[in-house]
């Protein structure tokens, strides 16, 4: 049977992604509604491409000339916040949940708590509200599919397996451009070499939480609420060559890996296709080529982020609001050029200290604790650099 889909983002990485995947097999997906923030011309193409039903741009300005772009074809045109939720709980059966940002968090809600099989690739929907994301999937029986690679290759390792027998679960980390930098170097590291990522192809601050491992540290929190062990049965490795994407091992002592290239385009086919697998245009693995595969523990001490993250997992509440909220803000202030690269997990660490981390009892709750935290650290740095 075709399986209906909501891209929610579909004009970033993850969405044209999803698409490559989804227009390969026309017999098996229907896109019934595509999202994006401001890009009109781009969100409108897709519309036509797929004879999607309904296009929501989430910038209403923009609305009358994704209208006129759209003119002449089937497809509704609708714009703001109520539109976005009303994409993601609407006649889809599985929704791709890519929006950037916190901006995801009320659609990504809404397609949760309608009931849906959601495909999470929005970090910020576990981080910031995981808690509350996990109780509406089973109040309202939605079903959590990870898209993020780290993720989806645990759900692959425990597919026939119970969480219950899983020791621990092992996320792979590439390292960064500055696994093998000295702390000196890193001090003087640059925004162009922080993004040089020598493995994937990723956006400016992406790239800056591989650098940090914040984005590994996230990583852990999101696995956290999607598979439900502790801070203390989640471990990190080091894995330079990006070929195995993570491991579960077992109370037997076996452990399951995931292995594949560097392609996000393998996950996303797992979670559209799940239970089933189909045919990705992803370069297969030359094992013999590739050579060896090396694992090393992380160094906190170049690189805190990671513990800082593990941190704000274990204290709860609204901890890893305010770690991703701060971690945002100094990042971007990083890449301006306003701050040094030693600098972000220091900023972090600063707004964890400083912040009330009462936990949240809505979305709202959520937004405001973000809302509140960059205010604070974006006054505080205006303050330190003045």
């Amino acid at each position: 049977m075709t399986r209906k889909i909501a891209i929610l983002g579909a004009t970033g990485s993850i969405g044209k992604s999803t698409l490559d995947i989804a227009e390969r097999a026309p017999d098996r997906f229907e896109v019934v509604s595509v999202t994006a923030a401001t890009n009109v011309e781009a969100l409108a193409a897709i519309a036509r491409r797929t004879s999607a039903r309904l296009a929501v741009i989430a910038d209403e300005s923009r609305l009358p000339t994704l209208r006129d772009l759209l003119a002449g074809t089937s497809c509704q045109a609708a714009a703001g916040e109520s539109a976005l939720a009303e994409a993601a709980a609407g006649e889809a059966e599985l929704v791709i949940a890519a929006i950037v940002g916190c901006a995801g968090l009320r659609p990504t809600m809404a397609a949760v708590e309608a009931g849906k099989t959601v495909a999470l690739a929005n970090k910020e929907a576990l981080v910031t509200a995981g808690a509350l994301m996990t109780s509406a999937a089973q109040k309202h029986g939605a079903t959590l599919l990870p898209v993020d690679s780290e993720h989806n290759a645990i759900f692959q390792c425990l597919a026939g397996n119970r969480v219950e027998d899983a020791s621990r679960i092992i996320l792979t980390a590439s390292g960064g451009p500055f696994r093998t930098a000295s702390a000196e170097q890193i001090e003087r590291a640059s925004p162009a070499e922080a993004v040089a990522h020598p493995n994937w192809s990723m956006g400016a601050k992406i790239s800056v939480d591989s650098a940090t491992l914040m984005n590994k540290g996230l990583e852990l929190i999101e696995a956290h609420y999607l598979f439900g062990l502790p801070s203390e049965r989640i471990d990190i490795l080091i894995h330079p060559q990006s070929v195995v994407h993570s491991m579960v091992e077992f109370v037997d002592g076996s452990v399951l890996a995931q292995l594949g290239s560097p392609d996000m385009r393998i996950a996303i086919a797992y979670a559209l296709a799940w239970p089933e697998r189909i045919p990705t245009p992803a370069q297969r693995l030359d094992l013999a080529q590739i050579g060896s595969l090396d694992f090393e523990m992380p160094d906190v001490q170049r690189f805190p982020a990671l513990q800082l993250a593990r941190e704000a997992l274990e204290a709860g509440g609204a901890s890893p609001i305010v770690l991703n909220a701060a971690n945002e803000v100094a990042v971007a202030s990083f890449l301006a050029g306003r701050i040094r690269f030693r600098d972000i997990a220091a900023t972090v660490e600063q707004a964890l200290q400083a912040a009330d981390c009462a936990p949240p009892k809505s979305i709202a709750d959520v937004l405001g604790v973000d809302r509140r935290t960059r205010l604070r650290v974006e006054a505080s740095m205006k303050e330190h650099c003045s």
